[in-house]
Order: C-alpha cells, then structure tokens, then sequence
C-alpha cells in the first residue's frame, strides 16, 4: 500500500469558556538568573484547578500539558509538529492508516523508557468503556492502535477521519506506572510520570500545583526550573497581587488588564482564540423550543455592543462557534443586530404583546431562565446583556447563576450561558455542538439541536479528505444555524495577560476555551530564556 505525509494547515475554529486561568511569572532570581538562568522560576495563577492529572481520564488532550507529550506538538502557528513521533505520520491513500515512527531515546520521568506500548497502552485505556474519560467519544473514529515493533505504532480507523492527526497531541503514559492500579481513582491521577519538560513535585488542592524541570527531558532542560500554578479564583484578587509585585503576570478581564497600560515593566498580550460564549436555547423548553423565537433572539442580540462594553473591544462578535476570521468561517451568515426585525419574526408566529409587556401566545408567556457559573463575570455579564436586548423584543429572561452540579440537571429546559473551543479544527467543535446523536450527552449538545441537514453536512465534514469538500460542508452546516440556530452565538473572547517583561521567546497561540496550565503565554515556558 503506498502511503502519503500528512500535511497541516493552521485552523482557527470555534469557541468558548470561562475567561479563567491567571499566571504569574517572576524574573529570573538571585544566584539564577544569570545569561543561562539557572534557578529560574515561574509562578502562574489559575481561575480553575484540574480535576485529574491523568491523560487516561482527559487531562491535556489538546496537547501542552507540561507534565507530558503526545505523539504530535502544535506549534505557535497552530500546525502540527513532532513531539514523540520523529516525524508527521505517513497515512495511507484510503485514509484509514496512521503510521507513527517514535523518537528514539525518549525516557519517562522515573528513568522508564518509552516505547510503542505505552502508546498502546494510553489509547486502549482510554477506550476502555470501565475508564471515566470525558471525552473517549473524541476518538470513536479509532478501531485498533497496534505496536508494529517497539519505535512504530499503526493505528486503524473504522471511518476516514480527516482531523485525526490532531487527536494524536493526546499525551502518552506510563503503561508499567499504570498497570495493575485503577485508573479511575489510583495515585497516578494525583502523581503522574510523563515524558514531558516538568515533573510534578507537590499539589496541594485547591492551594498549588508545583513543578520541577526535567532535567533529562529529550527536549533539552528547560532554563525555567521551577513552576508554580496557584489556584486564584477571583479576579480582582489576581490584580491585586499583580500589582503588590506578589505575583509577576496573570490572566485578567480586559477592563483590569488595561489597568496596567502604562506600567513600563509589564507587557499586556492579548490572544487570539476560539474561545465563544452562547446561549443555549433547549428544544425541550415550550418557548426556546419555537424556532421563531430562537431566531429573533439572534436577531435582536446587539454583539457588537457586548464586544465593546463587556470584552472592552478584547473579542468579536460571534455568529456560530468558527470565528469570523477562520479560514472555515463563511461569509455571508454574519446576522446583524435588527430589533424590529425580531419583532416581526415574533408577531408573524403568532407572539403578541401582552399587558406587561411580555409576549404570549396560546396563554404562555415569552419567559425563560438563563443560567450561568457562579463567580464568572463575564458569562454573568454576557448573560444580563443577552437578557437585557430580549426585553426590548418582549422576551422575559431570568438570570441565575449557580453551580454547574445544579446548572446540569436543568439543561434539558433551561438556558445556560455556555463556552467552548478548540483552534485544532472545525469537526472538533461543531460536531458535539450540533450533531444530533450527542444530544444532552454530558455537556455536548446542550441545547438537544436536532437537524437532519446539519447532521449530514457534520459526517461529510469529519469523514472527508478534501479541503473543499470539508469547507462546502461546514459552511451548510453554518448557513442552517443562520437559518434554525439552535443557540445565539455572542462573542470570540481574547485572552488578556499582562506580564513582567523578564523574558524573550514569549508568544502565544490561537488559544482553546480552557486555559491555565497549558494555554497562555507559558504554552512554551519550556523555551524561554530570560532577559539580560
């Protein structure tokens, strides 16, 4: 069988989340921080700490996981790199056959070597319906993954999976520091082995997470040497020890980042993401579930002005989970903001205005309860903006915040403001957004969005090898969204940072929905070098 080389192409996809994870990076210290920093140190504060550091159970899946590599790297561009692998994987012309090559010399933590059956180890794992992961539904395109000898690894697709190369930043364990315990809930969960720049040296929940440079990693020792993840929740706390100097950088709301604009010692980066935030509209709910009303939010939702009065310009307006400056993005579903337009789509289905103001038809009233995550002014700030333009429609939203224990159980009739996003590729976001297979599946398909047309277009675009047939195919599934959406997309969110400037090779990529630990301008604090 002949076999081609994989070729990538940077892809900013959809998006969401909470605006989370803060860092904090001090300046190379004293007896360290000489031209080669030795001793260095990086201290990032987090909005969230992990719940699990086990790949097997989802952590680092989009790659950048610090403690661990995967076969595949993204680099600052977003396209795929070796990492385990010694080079991109050769795919066979029916595109059912991956062929990975491992580098040689590789080595775990413990001193362990790494070989072909620890990648067979993890992805089997995984699989494993008794293993709790998340997201093992991300690789249902994955029929068998075999060690052809202890540097090749085969996998075998049941169907062409055109964004599977991407999967593969997924991190690799430890087969011999796994085997024998319960993956679910056994100590490597909390006190992991990888392959990766930094060895987990203490993690104190909801306190810290503290790390070490590996000093034999393949990658060469990083000159960061010692890395620290505090757990800082709140905002303005964060801020707050920024400018106290307790902290050296942080992930901050636009309007606290712009704060800083004139200290000459700090560098405020914003970066580009797929990060969206949306409200879901239920199906199941009597009123979110009348197409006409669903459509007339869309339209009567001023996005431009959330972008300006909430993100202080730090974002876009978001008009489905592909941003508007992707390549997959299609031109000409943009919605513009058009209140009387909403007005008709509703008086047209029969939505009149009652006494107070709300519509009603057939004795129910235009009303609906819009959760979001307690403690996220952005989404609470999303979600009072969203409900604010509704009234003006005659649409009565009531906003709650709550738990996500207590949001879940409500999804299936109330509305929630969501997040999400993967830069990787357009399948990895739409296809559990909207196919109808997924619906109230966990968090995916929030909002039970049933469309045989999108369904359809979903399939085309994960299972096909042409860039132009993927493209035609995402861009019906956003034309039926412009046409029935099943959520009102809002905004793209830029990440804001501000940081010390005591580094050189700071840079960012086109970010996910969660960021923290391995996302950020520390995404590659394994090759920075300090400034002299």
């Amino acid at each position: 069988m002949r076999v081609r080389a994989i070729r990538t192409t940077a892809v900013a996809a959809v998006a969401g989340a909470v605006l989370a994870g803060t860092g904090a990076c001090s300046a190379p210290s004293g007896g360290g921080g000489g031209a080669d920093g030795a001793g260095a140190s990086l201290v990032v504060g987090m909005a969230q700490e992990p719940e699990t550091l086990s790949p097997l159970l989802g952590y680092g899946k989009d790659g950048n996981s610090k403690i661990f590599d995967g076969l595949l790297r993204h680099d600052a561009e977003m396209e795929l790199r070796p990492a385990l692998a010694e080079k991109l994987p050769e795919v066979s012309d029916d595109g059912l056959t991956y062929t990975y090559t491992l580098r040689d010399g590789v080595t775990f933590s413990d001193g362990s070597p790494f070989d072909a059956e620890d990648v067979v180890f993890t992805y089997e794992t995984i699989l494993d319906e008794k293993t709790n992961n998340p997201s093992k539904g991300e690789l249902d395109a994955l029929e068998s993954v075999t060690a052809r000898d202890e540097n090749t690894v085969v996998f075998r697709l049941k169907y062409p999976y055109a964004a599977f190369a991407e999967r593969t930043v997924l991190p690799i364990v430890s087969k011999e520091a796994v085997e024998g315990q319960d993956v679910n809930t056994g100590p490597y969960n909390t006190d992991p082995i990888g392959t990766g720049p930094y060895v987990l040296t203490g993690w104190s929940q909801g306190e810290k997470l503290t790390f070490e440079a590996n000093p034999d990693y393949w990658g060469g020792a990083p000159k960061v040497e010692k890395l620290t993840m505090a757990i800082i929740k709140d905002d303005d706390v964060r801020a707050t020890r920024l400018r106290s100097g307790d902290l050296d950088a942080a992930v901050l709301p636009p309007a606290l980042a712009d704060t800083f604009g004139e200290d000459g010692g700090k560098r405020v980066i914003r970066a580009r993401t797929a990060d969206f935030r949306a409200v879901t509209l239920p199906t199941a709910n009597p009123v979110t579930g009348d197409r006409a009303v669903r459509r007339a939010l869309d339209v009567a939702v001023d996005r431009n002005a959330i972008v300006d009065s909430v993100l202080n310009g730090a974002g876009r307006a978001a008009y489905g989970p592909v941003p508007t400056d992707s390549p997959w993005f299609a031109k000409g579903t943009e919605r513009r903001h058009d209140p009387e337009r909403a007005e008709e789509i509703l008086a047209e289905a029969g939505w009149q205005p009652g006494e107070d103001g709300v519509r009603r038809k057939d004795g129910r009233r235009a009303a609906f309860t819009l959760w979001y995550p307690s403690g996220d002014r952005l989404r609470q700030e999303h979600a009072l903006a969203y409900a604010s333009d509704a009234k003006r429609i005659g649409i009565d939203i009531t906003v709650e915040s709550g738990t996500w224990e207590v949001i879940e159980p409500r999804m299936e009739h109330d509305a929630v403001l969501s997040g999400g996003g993967s830069p990787a590729d357009p399948d990895f976001d739409l296809y559990p957004l909207l196919h109808s297979s997924l619906a109230l599946d966990g968090f995916n398909n929030m909002a039970a969005y049933d469309n045989p047309t999108v369904d359809r277009a979903l399939e085309e675009g994960r299972r096909s090898g042409d860039r132009d047939t993927r493209a035609e195919a995402y861009a019906t599934v956003q034309r039926e969204l412009a046409e029935n959406p099943g959520y009102t997309f809002l905004t793209h969110i830029d990440h804001v940072y501000v940081m010390d400037d005591a580094w050189e090779g700071v840079t960012t990529q086109v970010e996910p929905h969660d960021h923290g630990l391995g996302a950020g301008p520390w995404w590659n604090v394994e090759d920075w070098r300090p400034k002299r």
